[in-house]
């Protein structure tokens, strides 16, 4: 207990600064090669090395359902904007609450020209409302509110820590990693996915 604590704890203060950084890339792809600390990640557009940082926090990313997204949870979840303007999640991940707080706010996101990436707690004062094959949350966060639908094939997602064990070659990732004025990446976190699951986010 005192180990998943202490790794949540330092997933949570590694993860802030993460977002919103100009100097920040997100990769996805399955890994190639462990090399030391030089992670060598395939990804759209070619391999990428990544350098783990000393302190590296490796998380499993594991399957999770709606069950889970409950009134005052915090959550994350990539959205597309409709031609009507109703969000649409992509992908919903919900935070241990030792990560509370994490990228709160609502941002745009890179999977495409209308996405955006909105952290925050599903208010627990709001309905939830309820259509057939869909659900929609209201996610709050400091400067406003997001209602959000999740479509019944919408991926949900948690986070447990992981250790080195994790990561094998063909393990699907997803990494922000920063990247320095020589164009060399690195990064404190390593999303894994858990049982060949591929992170959504």
């Amino acid at each position: 207990m005192k180990r998943t604590a202490a790794l949540l704890s330092l997933l949570a203060f590694t993860a802030m600064p993460a977002f919103g950084q100009d100097s920040t890339t997100r990769i996805r792809g399955t890994i190639v090669s462990i090399e030391g600390k030089v992670l060598t990640v395939a990804a759209v557009g070619g391999n990428r090395r990544i350098t783990m940082n000393d302190g590296i926090v490796l998380v499993s990313v594991v399957k999770s359902d709606l069950s889970k997204i409950v009134p005052g949870v915090f959550v994350g979840s990539a959205a597309t904007t409709e031609p009507d303007g109703t969000l649409m999640a992509q992908e919903v991940h919900i935070f241990p609450e030792s990560m509370r707080g994490t990228g709160e706010g609502s941002r745009p996101y890179d999977l495409g020209e209308h996405s955006s990436m909105t952290n925050g707690t599903v208010d627990p004062g709001a309905a939830q409302v309820e259509h057939v094959g869909e659900h929609t949350i209201t996610i709050k966060y400091k400067d406003g509110e997001k209602k959000i639908v999740i479509s019944a094939d919408t991926p949900i997602v948690a986070y447990e820590p992981a250790d080195a064990k994790a990561l094998v070659p063909g393990a699907h990732v997803y990494v922000i990693a920063q990247r320095a004025a020589d164009g060399s990446l690195s990064t404190m976190r390593v999303n894994i996915g858990k049982d060949g699951l591929v992170p959504p986010m």
